[in-house]
């Protein structure tokens, strides 16, 4: 808690390295750990940001180098991508946090993010992990399900130093639908598991009907779509081809257009009136972009006959009013862009994120700052952005906070759970 207010950070990170993911693995990971050795890229950890003291490698399958400075002909003198290639931000990036963060904590060090959790008030982590979860699609899909089971087994284990704190993702790859429902009914059950990232390769819509299992067993399980946009690997962003080379303009357009696409298919496709209890997020892809894309989402399937389905229940803007979309704010957007979203589509939209431990958070001033907005945005929105709306959207079996039969986050009398569903 922080200034009187509960703080749940909807978009925090761990990578963890090649090294974790083959310890945790099963029998085919640490079989096969040589076919992941052309993507490694071994990386000089930056102290304080979270990674360990000695180099650790990282899969990096093909990534976009966007190396052209504005103004400027393209360096064709260096190639720079293929298997192994640095991810286009490596050593391009300043790090906003004013202190430290403890050592390994993107890797295996949980109890050290609890301690910077504490510093900076926040009462709940929501994990992602790194580039190599997306990138993954475009490797053999039996050696990415190996990554899968390594990852999930990793983060039941490093979110077990305090599950009312720390949650996760499961990764289920739309080129395997059975397998990815499979493992969400699996692990539907663990404290630990909080929403659904759905990993589609390159091409696959995210409103195929192929994918219908998915939703199925995540619907079955009251777990929600997380959508991270991840703009340098595959399976890239809409357009990644047409951007002219430049890493600002890229990282610019790329988490916004990831979005603004994956959103727009669930909310036009049916599968929220298929799946009464999904919910869709999106991450680290701001949010002022967001009045602006339902409206106009909402004219067009209007305008544009028979691109929707005829029995389609709802528009964009209502399924928003219904409580059914979420977006995670950007700090550097402010109050004043926070306070116009929430003027346009209420305040049970926006969620709090830091972005920790990467170099885009203000470790320990994200909570400050963004309590801070209050008088612009008022008490009660600025309540629900901090913890409240996220406790709607996440699948929450445990909280930190301590309250009477269903407000500690276990199911009370009436089987509802602290986060009201």
């Amino acid at each position: 808690m922080r200034q009187g207010y509960r703080v749940i950070d909807a978009d925090t990170h761990v990578t963890p390295s090649v090294e974790v993911l083959v310890d945790y693995g099963d029998r085919e990971l640490k079989d096969r750990a040589d076919e992941l050795t052309p993507y490694v890229r071994v990386t000089k950890p930056t102290a304080g940001r979270g990674h360990p003291t000695q180099p650790y490698g990282v899969v990096r399958v093909n990534p976009q180098p966007y190396n052209r400075v504005a103004g400027h002909k393209p360096d064709t003198d260096v190639d720079t991508r293929g298997a192994g290639a640095k991810g286009a931000l490596e050593g391009r990036v300043q790090n906003l946090a004013v202190k430290p963060i403890a050592d390994g904590i993107q890797h295996t060090n949980s109890e050290g993010r609890l301690a910077n959790m504490d510093v900076e008030g926040v009462d709940i982590n929501f994990i992602i992990p790194g580039t190599w979860a997306p990138g993954s699609t475009a490797l053999d899909l039996s050696l990415a399900k190996a990554m899968y089971r390594s990852y999930h087994r990793y983060m039941a284990d490093y979110c077990s130093a305090d599950p009312r704190r720390l949650k996760g993702l499961l990764l289920a790859p739309g080129a395997d639908p059975g397998w990815a429902a499979d493992t969400i009914r699996e692990h539907a059950g663990e404290e630990w598991l909080a929403a659904v990232w759905p990993v589609l390769p390159e091409g696959l819509p995210v409103d195929d009907p192929d994918l219908e299992p998915i939703w199925q067993a995540m619907d079955e399980a009251d777990l929600p779509i997380m959508h991270h946009s991840f703009f340098y690997e595959a399976p890239y962003f809409p357009g990644y081809r047409d951007i002219w080379g430049n890493v600002a303009v890229a990282r610019t357009a790329a988490h916004v257009w990831g979005a603004q696409r994956l959103m727009a298919y669930v909310l036009v496709s049916g599968m929220l009136d298929r799946y009464p209890n999904l919910r869709v997020a999106t991450v680290e892809t701001g949010h002022g972009w967001l009045p602006h894309w339902i409206i106009r989402l909402t004219s067009q399937i209007d305008y544009v006959k028979g691109a929707v389905p005829a029995d389609l229940k709802h528009t964009p803007l209502e399924y928003v009013q219904m409580g059914r979309v979420f977006c995670a704010i950007e700090q550097h957007e402010g109050p004043e862009m926070t306070k116009a979203v929430i003027d346009i589509l209420g305040d049970g939209v926006l969620m709090y994120e830091s972005d920790f431990p990467h170099p885009e958070c203000y470790y320990p001033n994200s909570t400050d700052n963004v309590i801070s907005w209050g008088p612009v945005i008022g008490e009660e929105a600025l309540r629900k952005l901090m913890a409240d709306n996220a406790a709607r959207y996440l699948r929450l079996l445990s909280v930190p906070w301590d309250g009477g039969p269903g407000e500690d986050g276990r199911p009370g009398e009436d089987g509802r759970h602290s986060n009201g569903r």
